[in-house]
């Protein structure tokens, strides 16, 4: 399934296709799928989320916000678009995104398989990134929930 769309990422006008391959995760707000730019070759992740009109999703804001002010262990958000859903009122923000072929839940699972701790090092490695990262976005008067 392509989706071709003219970049909404500051006053960018390329128009760019995405190909979704295969959905990779999911969760209670929506759906993560690998997806390639067939005008680059790059490999992105594009998150697709229901709006709910209940409620105020400040997932986009949120984003953009961390887009202007980038940090090395943060997911950039590089553009967004809606789009329908099968049935008439469904509305989906989608959110296109640095493709990390690992998680944090990967390697650990890959070392509790083999009955293995994960070295220390990598342990010290991860916490020390996701702190930077969270100090970032504190600094920024965001709070990740």
């Amino acid at each position: 399934h392509s989706v071709s769309l003219h970049s909404n990422k500051d006053e960018n006008t390329d128009i760019l296709t995405y190909e979704a391959q295969k959905m990779i995760g999911h969760g209670a707000f929506g759906a993560v799928f690998i997806a390639n730019v067939l005008e680059t070759g790059e490999t992105v992740a594009i998150k697709k989320v229901l709006q709910d009109r209940r409620f105020k999703n400040r997932e986009l804001q949120t984003l953009r916000m961390i887009s202007k002010r980038p940090h090395p262990y943060i997911v950039s958000l590089r553009h967004y678009f809606i789009s329908q859903g099968t049935k008439s009122d469904d509305v989906y923000l989608n959110l296109v995104m640095d493709f990390v072929p690992d998680t944090i839940y990967s390697i650990s699972r890959y070392f509790a398989k083999r009955k293995e701790q994960m070295p220390l090092l990598s342990v010290k490695v991860y916490v020390f990134q996701l702190a930077r990262a969270l100090a970032h976005i504190h600094g920024m008067g965001i709070c990740h929930r």
